[in-house]
């Protein structure tokens, strides 16, 4: 086979396949190059709107007492005035450079993370963070405390259960789960942590064969509003532990460890890439739209249309089995597309080298982004119609169904069980190109809706996204809030997008 230029082994940038994420971190309950969420992601359509708690029935006002707090964590406290603050306060994203957490607290071990609710609680806004990445900065929320959760970062592989702490990212995962010689469907940036990629949901290039990460959570360890450590699983504080398997970063907690059933590893698996020629994206689209809802779930793919005039079109996937069967599935798309592809790659690999096909760059990226979702397929004429004229910006459309649509909608907190596909707006930026690059995202997410795509999905969280409780969440707002009030009944964990809100 040919093979790829330098824009990573698929031809394609990492965002091209995933920017999963998955939110924040573990916390606050977070979320995916994606998230990580309020400590987590999405996109952000506008600035994170992260300001000092309100007052909170119950709890006590004035700012927290800094110097008892830093003598009670293991880890460090770091203010505005100590050395490496301005490093350590540092997002994945270069465009929340300028938010000023009132402190960072390093949490090694669960009693940090008590010790920073305690001290913090109706005081200041309290956010998570493991790998930093989300979309909307919610995880370096200005003049709140940032409980980095990095050094929970411990991956234990027994049999068939995983125990990961909240601060692991996924290159780590992948690597220790392939030692083992188990797989776990999660995302594909590789700085993107467990927690925020979970709690959202967690797409990735197994989902179809194994379902989402938090279908595969069998409990996890939260702290919540009132200091305490609870274990939520399916007979432990069973409204907690819906809640945490799609429900969004940051609303009931700090989820400081999970325990996931895991599945062996598959021995076969082959990616591809397809590039078309310029002038065929609606035609591809409209076919790949039929063409993904009736594949097996052994197959993952995506479509990513690259704005510009002509849009460009390229759709790249995964698959669960061998190259003989991929190319009669492949074979299936490009005989319907009404354009031949001027380049195509099909390559086997094992799981772990599968996982680091799809990976990207650590490197920090800016950027701003949002999301949709397909139900049914749409107009494609329309929707491609949306990127044209918009070089730099990318629509990745990353095809679910299979075994996400498995458990019922209201099984979990993750709504969009009997979607299509999602749909990222990814558009890099700068600060001086923010405000215009903002308000194109804006223009495509309306479009989108326009040609049929609505709601939205959580780890990539857009602090402008229309009526977003909706978008995310569905019918499943109402006891989402619920829960939230049930374990944080004074809005301690209250942010911009928190389902208290």
């Amino acid at each position: 086979m040919d093979s790829e230029h330098d824009q990573g082994r698929s031809g394609v940038p990492r965002r091209t396949f995933l920017r999963i994420a998955g939110v924040s971190a573990a916390g606050a309950v977070a979320a995916a190059c994606g998230p990580d969420s309020p400590t987590a992601p999405v996109a952000s359509t506008a600035p994170a709107a992260t300001t000092s708690a309100p007052p909170a029935t119950g709890l006590p006002s004035g700012p927290p007492n800094w110097d008892e707090l830093r003598t009670q964590l293991t880890g460090g406290l770091l203010r505005p005035v100590s050395e490496g603050y301005d490093t350590a306060k540092l997002a994945f994203n270069p465009l929340f450079d300028s938010n000023n957490p009132v402190a960072v607290a390093t949490a090694s071990t669960v009693q940090d993370v008590q010790a920073c609710v305690q001290a913090a609680a109706g005081r200041v806004t309290i956010a998570a963070r493991s790998g930093g990445h989300s979309y909307a900065g919610y995880s370096v929320p200005e003049g709140g405390l940032v409980v980095d959760v990095a050094a929970l970062n411990k991956i234990e592989v027994q049999g068939g259960k995983a125990v990961i702490g909240a601060g692991a990212k996924l290159k780590d995962v992948y690597a220790a789960l392939a030692r083992a010689g188990r797989a776990l469907p999660a995302g594909s940036c590789p700085t993107v942590g467990i927690a925020g990629l979970t709690l959202g949901g967690g797409i990735g290039v197994l989902a179809r064969k194994y379902g989402l990460t938090c279908d595969h959570l069998s409990s996890a360890q939260v702290v919540v509003a009132d200091g305490r450590t609870l274990t939520a699983s399916a007979g432990s504080e069973p409204d907690l532990f819906w809640a945490l398997r799609g429900g969004g970063g940051g609303n009931f907690g700090i989820v400081t460890e999970f325990t996931f059933d895991t599945d062996p590893a598959p021995e076969d698996l082959t990616v591809f890439s397809l590039h078309f020629p310029a002038g065929a994206a609606a035609g591809v689209l409209a076919a790949w739209q039929q063409w993904i809802a009736s594949m097996p779930p052994e197959l993952w793919a995506n479509l990513v249309l690259s704005g510009g005039s002509p849009v460009q079109c390229r759709v790249g996937g995964c698959y669960v089995g061998g190259t003989a069967g991929l190319n009669t599935l492949l074979n299936n798309l490009t005989t319907n597309a009404g354009a031949r592809p001027t380049q195509r790659v099909v390559k086997s690999l094992d799981y772990l080298g599968a996982m680091k096909y799809f990976e990207g760059s650590s490197n920090r990226q800016s950027f701003v982004a949002s999301s949709r979702i397909i139900t049914t397929p749409v107009d494609a004429a329309k929707l491609v119609a949306v990127a044209d004229g918009r070089p730099g910006m990318d629509l990745l459309i990353d095809g679910l169904g299979g075994a996400v649509a498995g458990p019922a909608k209201d099984a979990t907190a993750f709504w969009h069980r009997d979607a299509l596909a999602s749909v990222q707006v990814y558009a890099p930026a700068t600060a001086k190109t923010r405000a215009t690059v903002t308000k194109s995202v804006g223009e495509v997410v309306a479009g989108l809706a326009a040609a049929g795509a609505g709601g939205g999905y959580v780890n990539y969280i857009d602090p402008a996204l229309p009526d977003w409780k909706a978008a995310y969440y569905g019918d499943n707002a109402g006891r989402l809030k619920d829960v939230a009030q049930k374990y944080d009944p004074d809005s301690v964990f209250r942010f911009g997008q928190g389902v208290t809100g």
